[in-house]
């Protein structure tokens, strides 16, 4: 009887929350953690927000039953939950699991991985919502896959530090905007908030467990606590209120909070990084661009213009200092852009002081406006390319500013699980409290809360450091 399974993530960080969730649950019902060659449940958790995650995903469930032809493999994810018949077709599907159905996937792979898969389920639940009948021998794939989002949370699953030092907790899910050129409403629903007192159950199981460092994420984190009732003698919740609330409740040293849309960094989210960043909240912002061009922001139906994107980001530096580093993401390519679009997004980018950005081109999504307006006016591959090309540069150019600054200073540090290549270097892995990736001179075990001496800063912009407890 078989007791093995893989996860394979793709996809964000709430993607990875999920697939950390699930295999929790796995662990604590027994199973073991195998690669997908050796494994008798194959997991994988996609993304869709781009073709290219599409076609990775299928081209990792191939491999995954040519290698390993008797494993039984689940499909979960935003690419489960968008196109399940497609992925139930792939030879070695065993079941299709959308994110409408994630709080089932642990149980339906405990399942799999045991061979009892066409037994009578223990609960209505897990009743398929319907069957495909697929491949030569007519044997019927199993979908779980509505509109409701019923069993969106998987609340069950304990957060430790093991696999993950800095696990992530997903505190909302779902996403109630609608960017032209984005499926997450589709593929996650609506948005939705997890209780609060299951939050701070959750953040103080951590700490219990050992954990220093806990990542909130979430499909549209900035909108927790917005479809919450407003409990009695309370004030209606919150994102800023809820982080106020573990600080205050619980002794987690570190919390960290994944990206947020600018228009959602309000006064009262601000105050906390003024009052807590640097000690217990990481001086770490992510602000989604997409564009510096105010006629493609509209285009795009985000709800910023440039000149708002510039303002939030010089009130989180108010409020955290010049050690804050601020991230973003930048689309490329979006149906329409004209040299001289791209041009302002190149301009607001050098004028603002990023650490990181996170470049993609548009890939146009089925049943989104912006699948229409890339068919009225697509940007050819090679201006595509060209504009990735300076974008990189310029990232690279912000990457290596922004890091230099911390030369023969002393950075707060997490430790990790560091990579054997770096272990055979006699280094430690480690990543700073404002979200730098650093090699220590050393070895030090994983989730250890470090104050390193920085010395130098290597060809790939990881700064180098020393320790001495």
């Amino acid at each position: 009887m078989g007791t093995a399974f893989h996860i394979e993530n793709f996809g964000c960080r709430a993607a990875r929350a999920d697939g950390e969730a699930v295999g929790e649950r796995l662990r604590a019902a027994g199973l073991s953690e195998e690669s997908s060659a050796a494994a008798d449940v194959v997991i994988v958790n996609t993304c869709s927000v781009t073709a290219e995650a599409d076609r990775a995903a299928r081209a990792f469930i191939r491999r995954a039953h040519r290698l390993n032809p008797e494993a039984r493999i689940l499909v979960t994810g935003c690419y489960a939950q968008r196109a399940p018949d497609e992925l139930a077709e792939i030879k070695g599907v065993a079941a299709v699991v959308g994110n409408s159905h994630k709080a089932l996937a642990p149980e339906i792979a405990i399942r799999l991985a045991h061979g009892n898969q066409d037994h009578e389920p223990p609960s209505s639940d897990l009743i398929p919502v319907r069957n495909l009948l697929t491949g030569p021998s007519s044997q019927p794939t199993p979908l779980w896959v509505d509109d409701h989002f019923a069993h969106s949370f998987i609340e069950e699953a304990q957060l430790v530090p093991g696999a993950q030092t800095r696990p992530n907790l997903k505190i909302q899910e779902g996403c109630s905007n609608r960017c032209t050129f984005c499926v997450i409403p589709e593929t996650r629903g609506h948005s939705r908030s997890l209780p609060e007192e299951s939050v701070l159950a959750r953040v103080r199981s951590f700490v219990a467990a050992g954990g220093n460092e806990l990542v909130f994420s979430g499909i549209n984190l900035g909108r927790w606590g917005r479809d919450l009732p407003a409990e009695s003698g309370r004030p209606r919740p919150s994102l800023a209120g809820i982080i106020r609330r573990i600080f205050a409740e619980t002794d987690l040293p570190w919390l960290r909070l994944s990206s947020i849309e600018p228009m959602d960094w309000d006064a009262d989210l601000i105050a906390v990084l003024r009052e807590f960043g640097g000690t217990r909240l990481a001086r770490h912002a992510h602000l989604p661009l997409q564009s510096g061009s105010d006629a493609v922001l509209r285009r795009m139906h985000r709800r910023y213009r440039p000149w708002h994107y510039a303002e939030k980001v010089g009130a989180l530096l108010d409020a955290a200092g010049p050690d804050l580093n601020i991230g973003a993401d930048v689309m490329v390519g979006f149906p329409g852009e004209t040299d001289s679009e791209f041009a302002e997004t190149c301009e607001l980018i050098r004028d603002l002081p990023f650490g990181y950005l996170h470049l993609f081109p548009f890939s146009p999504r089925p049943g989104t406006r912006g699948w229409a307006m890339h068919a009225e006016s697509p940007v050819p591959p090679t201006a595509m390319e060209e504009r990735m090309a300076t974008l990189r540069s310029i990232a690279s150019q912000k990457v290596r500013a922004h890091r230099h600054q911390f030369l023969g200073r002393s950075v707060a540090c997490i430790t990790l699980h560091t990579a054997p290549s770096i272990a055979a270097r006699g280094r430690t892995s480690a990543l700073s409290e404002n979200f730098l990736p650093v090699e220590i001179d050393g070895e030090i075990p994983a989730n250890r809360l470090v104050t390193l001496h920085v010395t130098n800063m290597d060809s790939d912009s990881v700064l180098l450091a020393s320790y001495h407890a």
